[in-house]
């Protein structure tokens, strides 16, 4: 919707009855995407109050989330071609105010995932080694801290080279920065009276918040503008086409990956109840109701048919469900597996980014032909670095609140 080329398509479908363009002339569908993303918004955000209390697959309503699939692409459908009927001036409110705010909720709630990553990688090494007592997993968590920081430094160098030459002060603060800031968190990691208060702290986690940090900054200084000529990235032609192609599948591979582990993840706004199996399990997907509770509540069927509360079929029936349950493969019936509202307020939120990230304005002397960049302004730059700076805000606030906060702490 950015490229003149998809303009005049969309255009032509309408039989020239919408004409897509901005007083200047400059936006080139901008309206366009913006009508496109919040009829996906609005979508999610209906399903999210249609589906809000829905706690089992019992639930009517829960078939909303698993099924009809057909019409729900027909509602998204008409959603987008409605959205087209919509003022230019809603849309300008709708991006400026309501797209930027949820973009940096998007953003924020990512880092939380990444830093949580982290912890849960390293921590379930740790367990791998302490149950199996394998050299193995010594092996691959040693191996991968150290690659993890090998590549940090590899990065970090190649952008000093690259990007960091003179008058490039905006490059040159930025990678300083970022090194200055996973050397600190590496040594808060391994600070005494850290590893006092939560003894699995360590390196590891340290690194895989350096190695992402560094690549949110390289991703920075290498799609900036190269008005200053500090990215050579983008003086060629082919590596200005590469770059845009690159860009635009890196950005939507990240944000699919943030949007569905946030999105099937409670993160403590999911259902309450404990549904977890055994930690000696391999994964902690629900797949039946466990064996004692199922013998207790046919204890109690039995026990109400005794004392007439309840006819005798009931038992029949009950053995019916759970054996129709376990048939058919449904894991939900009696919880389901992750917050089905939240669910798709996280995909909102995750539409608002891409247009906000979108919507920010490109330089005309950056549009290559048919290919629209994604991600190539100063703005989207600074929102990487600051980014990172965040995350590492957030990765050394958890090595500190427990030495902070002891009483809300237990690693015993």
């Amino acid at each position: 919707m950015l490229t003149p080329w998809a303009i005049k398509k969309l255009e032509g479908l309408m039989l020239d009855y919408v004409k897509i363009d901005c007083p200047t002339g400059q936006c080139h569908g901008w309206f366009a995407m913006s009508r496109i993303n919040f009829a996906l918004g609005l979508f999610h955000l209906i399903l999210a109050g249609l589906l809000f209390g829905v706690t089992s697959s019992k639930d009517p309503r829960a078939a909303l989330q698993n099924g009809y699939w057909g019409p729900k692409i027909l509602v998204w459908l008409a959603l987008v071609a409605l959205s087209f009927l919509i003022p230019d001036e809603f849309f300008q409110v709708w991006g400026n105010y309501v797209s930027l705010l949820s973009a940096m909720l998007f953003l924020i709630l990512g880092l939380i995932l990444l830093v949580d990553l982290a912890h849960g990688w390293a921590e379930y090494c740790l367990e791998q080694i302490d149950t199996t007592e394998s050299r193995a997993w010594r092996v691959v968590l040693i191996g991968s801290t150290l690659g993890m920081y090998t590549a940090s430094l590899t990065m970090t160098v190649i952008q000093y080279i690259f990007f960091a030459g003179g008058g490039c002060t905006m490059n040159q603060v930025a990678i300083t920065v970022n090194l200055l800031l996973w050397l600190a968190t590496s040594f808060i990691s391994v600070n005494p009276t850290v590893q006092e208060y939560n003894p699995k702290a360590g390196l590891a986690q340290a690194a895989m918040v350096a190695i992402y940090c560094t690549y949110l900054t390289m991703s920075a200084v290498s799609m900036e503008p190269d008005d200053k000529h500090c990215n050579p990235l983008v003086r060629a032609q082919g590596t200005r086409t590469t770059s845009v192609v690159i860009g635009a599948i890196v950005t939507m591979v990240t944000v699919a990956y943030t949007t569905t582990r946030a999105a099937t993840r409670s993160l403590a706004l999911g259902t309450g109840g404990d549904i977890r199996l055994p930690e000696s399990d391999e994964h902690d997907l629900v797949t039946q109701q466990p064996c004692a509770r199922r013998e207790m509540r046919a204890e109690a069927l039995r026990r109400a048919v005794e004392e007439g509360s309840l006819p005798a079929d009931a038992l029949v029936s009950d053995g019916e469900s759970e054996a129709e349950s376990h048939a058919t493969g449904d894991d939900e019936s009696n919880q389901t597996q992750y917050n089905y509202s939240v669910f798709h307020i996280i995909f909102f939120l995750a539409t608002a980014w891409i247009a906000t990230l979108l919507g920010m304005s490109v330089d005309q002397s950056e549009q290559d032909g048919d290919f629209a960049p994604i991600g190539r302004t100063y703005w989207a730059s600074w929102v990487k670095i600051i980014s990172a700076w965040v995350c590492y805000a957030l990765y050394t606030w958890t090595l500190l609140a427990p030495v902070v906060l002891p009483d809300r702490f237990d690693f015993g």
